[in-house]
């Protein structure tokens, strides 16, 4: 089981590591690229193509990405808005609004830790040591 996520540009770096530092939490393996979906089309068509459970797909203005990685394959994809103009509305606007048939689960706006942690839920649907650890995870949250 292993997740990727892909940054649209560097500058989204901030919001892959609100994602990785979940994932190291759970133990789920990763790998972070960077790729554009304008200027690097056919990177993102391989990264979609290739052998990951789950995509995190980070992205602002247009947020093309998640809806590029998503027409490129049948496994889960998760947008993360980024606020890099008009507070991030445009790039949630963009990836939630996918035309019928090209699903994407959209987070909030720079919310990489809920993207990280519906990834973990998805894995853990076939793992049942990795549903416990969420399961635990929820217990503490109700503690704090």
């Amino acid at each position: 089981m292993k997740v990727l996520v892909v940054m649209g540009s560097r500058s989204d770096s901030h919001i892959a590591e609100k994602v990785t530092s979940v994932l190291d939490e759970f133990g789920v393996e990763y790998d972070v690229e960077v790729a554009s979906a304008h200027r690097n089309p056919e990177k993102v068509e391989e990264l979609a193509k290739s052998d990951y459970d789950v995509f995190i797909a980070i992205a602002g203005l247009s947020a093309a990405l998640p809806g590029v990685i998503a027409s490129h394959t049948i496994k889960p994809v998760i947008g993360v808005p980024v606020s890099a103009k008009l507070g991030g509305l445009d790039a949630l606007l963009s990836i939630s609004q996918m035309p019928p048939g090209i699903p994407v689960a959209s987070v909030g706006i720079d919310n990489g830790k809920n993207a990280a942690l519906l990834a973990i839920e998805i894995l853990a649907l076939g793992n049942q040591e990795l549903a416990e650890k969420v399961e635990e995870y929820r217990r503490e949250m109700g503690r704090a």
